[in-house]
């Protein structure tokens, strides 16, 4: 695939004019990397990347690692998604583990060359400045289900954003496209896998979900619309 195609993927580019992505295109400013392996890491506190990146492929796992090494998930980066910290900016993802889910292409932009871009297309700001919201009201929901719901509700919520954001509907459920075990749930809500396990087999009972080996798929009727 061409590095032109892979721009008008990346969510900020996605509604800009042919013209206005073969100029992008011609001013050199995106970096492109090799393809990451799956479980390599990517970034971790140590080893923070320059600039503002994006995911042109693939899906990456946002962490942070207790003292004890207990693993706290973010948040999930899918084709589309940007990371990383500058001057003006910030998707916080300063001092976390940044991990390839499966086979996963990368690419960057320096802070002077994204300066330089945002100034020369205001379209672009806006689109960036919508995407940062969008991340910061994830935050706010996550916090609002620790501190006032159950761990039940708290499983619901996080499935039926998972569906939102990576199901496809089939046959009145959503199939989340990520390979979700009972521990990588409990990683994503800090708490231990035998409490999520409990809930599952609840939910599971009651028609909420259906799942098999590493997949999750919850009714539709759950989600607050249907894809």
């Amino acid at each position: 695939m061409n590095k032109l195609w892979y721009l008008s993927q990346i969510s900020i580019f996605e509604e800009m004019t042919s013209e206005e992505m073969k100029a992008i295109d011609l001013l050199n400013t995106i970096r492109h990397f090799n393809w990451v392996p799956k479980d390599a890491l990517v970034q971790t506190p140590d080893t923070i990347l320059e600039g503002l990146s994006f995911v042109k492929e693939g899906k990456l796992k946002v962490y942070k690692l207790n003292d004890s090494g207990k693993q706290f998930t973010l948040s999930i980066l899918t084709r589309g998604n940007m990371f990383g910290e500058i001057n003006s900016i910030s998707f916080g993802t300063k001092d976390v583990y940044i991990e390839a889910m499966e086979p996963t292409l990368v690419c960057s932009i320096s802070e002077a060359e994204f300066d330089r871009l945002m100034i020369s297309r205001p379209s672009l700001a806006l689109k960036l400045l919508k995407a940062v919201s969008e991340r910061l009201k994830e935050r706010e929901e996550q916090l609002e289900q620790i501190a006032f719901n159950g761990l039940r509700e708290r499983v619901i919520h996080m499935l039926t954003m998972l569906s939102s954001k990576f199901g496809t509907i089939v046959d009145g459920y959503a199939l989340i496209d990520l390979p979700l075990t009972h521990q990588e749930i409990a990683n994503m809500l800090g708490v231990t896998r035998e409490a999520v396990s409990g809930v599952m087999s609840g939910l599971l009972k009651d028609g909420v979900i259906k799942t098999s080996r590493k997949s999750v798929q919850v009714n539709a009727a759950m989600l607050p619309q249907s894809k």
